[in-house]
């Protein structure tokens, strides 16, 4: 696995926030192995109605890919998060994508991070998922999430819980 992030301490306080509207999807109803399977580390998805993405966390940008399908966030907590929109999208190289923010920038909850064009990923039979995904989740935490089935942007969606 690729190390974007320094070494951190994951936060027993952090809420999530839907990065879209729509329907609310753990991780393991994603539909690719590599995040179903949690090999990237746990998390939870929105099927999106909406070409509108933000910030699933408050915190900093820290890596955005150069094909606009992902960006790395670290939470105000200190939580390695990984925002990935869409199933098989890096082959696209950024075309359905317009990005908002840049590295190093301060991003709340409300942060507008990219539009996607969903039209377009329809037309290319896209699934168009935004998968995020906490990379650095101690063993003893989970991911908590409501039971909504549907969420609006923006509207919190869970917490990282410490076991203790």
């Amino acid at each position: 696995m690729m190390k974007l992030f320094k070494k951190s301490n994951v936060s027993e306080k952090t809420t999530l926030f839907s990065p879209a509207s729509g329907r609310l999807m753990t991780i393991e109803e994603v539909n690719d192995p590599m995040f179903s399977q949690k090999m990237m580390g746990d998390g939870y998805a929105v099927y999106p109605d909406e070409e509108l993405i933000t910030s699933p966390v408050a915190g900093k940008i820290v890596s955005i890919f150069p094909t606009k399908h992902a960006i790395g966030i670290m939470s105000d907590n200190g939580d390695e998060v990984i925002l990935h929109i869409g199933i098989n999208t890096v082959d696209l190289n950024g075309k359905p994508f317009e990005i908002y923010v840049k590295e190093n920038q301060k991003i709340t909850k409300s942060t507008k991070l990219v539009k996607m064009n969903l039209t377009m990923l329809e037309e290319l039979n896209i699934d168009p998922t935004v998968i995020v995904v906490i990379t650095n989740l101690k063993d003893n935490a989970t991911i908590e999430l409501c039971e909504s089935e549907t969420v609006e942007n923006q509207s919190s969606v869970g917490v990282i819980k410490i076991n203790k």
